[in-house]
């Protein structure tokens, strides 16, 4: 087990919009594609507003398969279309760290 620490810059003009688009269809479309959510935070880190989230992976291999999959989403590109239209860019720098236990790490579930 692997997990993915992602963490985005949002914006405070919309930042609602943001969350309510990836409530209601990113993390919905993300299943689709075997995402499992492990927790999702709002934090703020050097004078920007952030998301921050954790996915829980079986291995690399299945969370490429999973990111590339999700990414060509027919549905997932419509709404980032659309919803970019009416409220500007959403996120702005991303982080993406893949987080390997190490062997003395406590056991996860």
């Amino acid at each position: 087990m692997i997990h993915q620490l992602r963490i985005y810059e949002i914006f405070e003009r919309n930042k609602a919009a943001f969350h309510a688009r990836f409530r209601d269809h990113a993390a919905r479309i993300m299943a689709r594609h075997g995402f499992r959510i492990v927790a999702m935070w709002e934090t703020a880190s050097a004078g920007r507003t952030e998301f921050a989230y954790i996915l829980a992976w079986p291995d690399v291999e299945t969370k490429t398969r999973s990111w590339t999959s999700f990414m060509a989403d027919p549905e997932w590109s419509e709404i980032k279309r659309v919803t970019r239209i009416e409220h500007g860019d959403m996120v702005g720098a991303i982080e993406d760290r893949t987080l390997t236990p190490t062997d003395y790490s406590p056991k996860l579930d």
